[in-house]
């Protein structure tokens, strides 16, 4: 595959061209998401941003004119004083208006990020998942009704979430003997149908990221609560050594103050001398402990920034094309990942709380194509089929909706759920989400592609989707294939060859 780095700095979030040009659609957009408009407080940031940049840039025409006067002014040998005086005032203001405009551009960048993607025109109007629209089911319900999966794997002995809680408190899980090699046969039945029938390439990626990552998919900043932090033990310590170098530059400062300030002292020739040469040994012990506690600091800038657990591999395996130019003709680019997933689910309090369905930690198979911007809608359809497929495997009922305006997440334009039937709820409970980003995180990502012949590069579009969730597969299969005449599971045909001749987990 034929990879470009990016070098150049290119607009991020959302096209300010188009929200210049289409305000109206761009309000109506936000209103689909439940938010008031906003371009007039984009624009209006826009237009101060662009003044200050016309500005600075006459300053700087007028500058360069003023700078061949000098030159002029001494080949001709008269005193170029004043001319240097006007140049130097120039400089002042340009850097002025250069402060200015970033305190304007940071105002503005920070707007355009917190905003959501802009949803396609046939998703539907809805407020909330109760208006998702459904597109079909598959499978027959054969248990209607039955225990939970807290229930069969307590019985079970397998499923303990007492010890769990007892070491890392609440939304944890402690799987053992055969539920724990059922819960690694589903995510390598998933990976082996995903690499071996769906053509995509398995991934190993890292589990921790930077925040750059993050912001490049879209859950930094808005969704920072959500999100683990591993913060840098060495960060207090590059701290403390900022405040050590301020303080040193402040005794400096004092020194050059004191050496000043001799003349006025009324001192003898060897006095004033005796303090001089003080003040100097100061100075010199002073920039010597300045030059050392610098260079440390220069050491830890690249050692000190916090890294984050990834709350999906959608992370790590989308940003494989961050900054990048991917050329055409090697697209799509399709990626799966076996991985756990960490999320603080803070806005989730007293929601699921029993059981597996909602955890701090879990494990996940997910899905990540890279594609060429016409191609996006076709592939969306292609990953959907491809979660369908191992639910359809391994012949658990599911049912497809489509998300209406007010459940679709942030960073998609387009999503559609897989929601399997669990018999200890009696109701369908998502398992898989399916989403098209369009081009929103490939702008955040400044992730492009060039076709073949041509110089001119444009972003790519990005998809994700759960193929599936582990965890939630493990309910699916326990509630589903649990057989009450003596309180064991049935193991599905697909998962015996993963299973070591087991058919049938039963209390050990």
């Amino acid at each position: 595959m034929k990879i470009t780095k990016v070098e150049d700095s290119l607009t991020k979030m959302h096209n300010i061209k188009y929200i210049r040009e289409n305000a109206n659609d761009f309000d109506k957009a936000m209103a689909r998401r439940g938010l008031e408009a906003q371009s007039k407080a984009i624009l209006e940031l826009d237009e101060q941003r662009r003044s200050i940049q016309t500005e600075s840039q006459n300053l700087q025409a007028k500058r360069n004119e003023e700078s061949k006067k000098i030159g002029q002014i001494k080949k001709e040998g008269g005193d170029a004083e004043a001319a240097m005086q006007a140049v130097a005032e120039i400089k002042t203001q340009i850097g002025d208006l250069e402060e200015k405009e970033k305190a304007i551009a940071d105002q503005l960048n920070d707007l355009l990020a917190g905003l959501p993607n802009i949803l396609a025109d046939e998703v539907p109007d809805g407020a909330d998942e109760d208006q998702n629209v459904e597109l079909h089911k598959w499978g027959e319900i054969k248990v209607p009704k039955g225990p939970d999966h807290v229930e069969i794997g307590e019985k079970l002995g397998m499923i303990d979430f007492e010890t769990a809680a007892k070491m890392s408190g609440a939304r944890f899980t402690l799987l053992s003997g055969p539920m724990a090699r059922m819960e690694r046969a589903l995510a390598q039945f998933f990976l082996d149908t995903h690499t071996g029938e769906h053509g995509l390439t398995e991934v190993s990626p890292p589990l921790l990221v930077r925040d750059n990552a993050l912001f490049g998919t879209g859950q930094l900043p808005k969704f920072k609560e959500d999100l683990y932090c591993v913060e840098n033990p060495k960060k207090e310590e590059f701290l403390l050594l900022k405040l050590k170098l301020k303080k040193i530059e402040e005794q400096l400062e004092e020194l050059q103050t004191e050496k000043k300030n001799l003349t006025k002292l009324g001192l003898t020739p060897d006095d004033h001398e005796k303090e001089d040469r003080s003040i100097r040994h100061k100075k010199e012990q002073l920039q010597n402990i300045r030059q050392d506690t610098q260079d440390k600091i220069d050491d830890l800038k690249g050692k000190i920034e916090d890294k984050y657990l990834i709350p999906t591999s959608e992370v790590p395996l989308t940003n494989i094309v961050a900054e990048m130019i991917v050329e055409e003709e090697y697209l799509p680019r399709r990626y799966c990942a076996f991985t756990p997933c960490f999320r603080s689910e803070a806005g989730s309090a007293g929601k699921d709380t029993r059981g597996m369905l909602r955890q701090h930690q879990f494990y996940k198979v997910e899905m990540v194509s890279i594609t060429a911007p016409e191609k996006s809608k076709e592939e969306h359809e292609r990953m959907l089929g491809c979660a369908e497929a191992v639910l359809e495997k391994l012949e658990i009922p599911f049912r497809t909706v489509t998300l209406c305006s007010g459940d679709t997440g942030f960073g998609a334009t387009k999503t559609y759920d897989i929601e399997a039937w669990l018999p200890g709820q009696e109701t369908y409970r998502e398992i898989s989400s399916v989403s098209n980003c369009g081009d929103f995180q490939a702008r955040r990502m400044n992730a492009r592609t060039r076709p073949k012949g041509t110089k001119d590069t444009r972003f790519v579009h990005t998809l994700n989707g759960s193929g599936v969730a582990v965890g939630r597969a493990l309910i699916a299969v326990i509630e589903n294939y649990y057989d009450p005449s003596d309180g064991s599971i049935f193991v599905p045909e697909v998962l015996k060859p993963y299973m070591g001749g087991i058919e049938k987990i039963i209390k050990e």
